[in-house]
């Protein structure tokens, strides 16, 4: 699967419980085709006291989110949108397909 989204990217959830949601892309994972996205699929994890968590306790987190379910917010307009490829100048861009902007 062609991964079209990068880090730092701003993107909206299309499908599943957290539909709607919006927020910048922290990571991505390659190996399973997910992300994580900042604020959107938050899960509550015990963890032991620890010398990096002296207290341990419940800690919020995100978890990673599939791929398919993301869709990139376009610069001008703020809608979702799909990424194509395109040569610009010598070089390989990516380009929104709603207003063929330079992402």
């Amino acid at each position: 699967m062609k991964i079209r989204i990068k880090s730092g990217d701003t993107v909206q959830v299309i499908a599943g419980d957290h539909k709607g949601s919006e927020g910048k892309v922290v990571r991505i994972l390659r190996e399973k085709n997910k992300a994580i996205v900042e604020g959107v699929n938050t899960v509550s994890k015990h963890e032991k006291p620890s010398a990096r968590n002296p207290q341990g306790g419940i800690v919020k987190k995100e978890a990673p989110i599939h791929i398919s379910n993301l869709a990139l917010l376009d610069p001008k307009s703020g809608d979702p949108t799909r990424v194509g490829y395109e040569e610009r100048d010598g070089k390989k861009v990516r380009v929104s397909k709603k207003s063929n902007e330079v992402i």
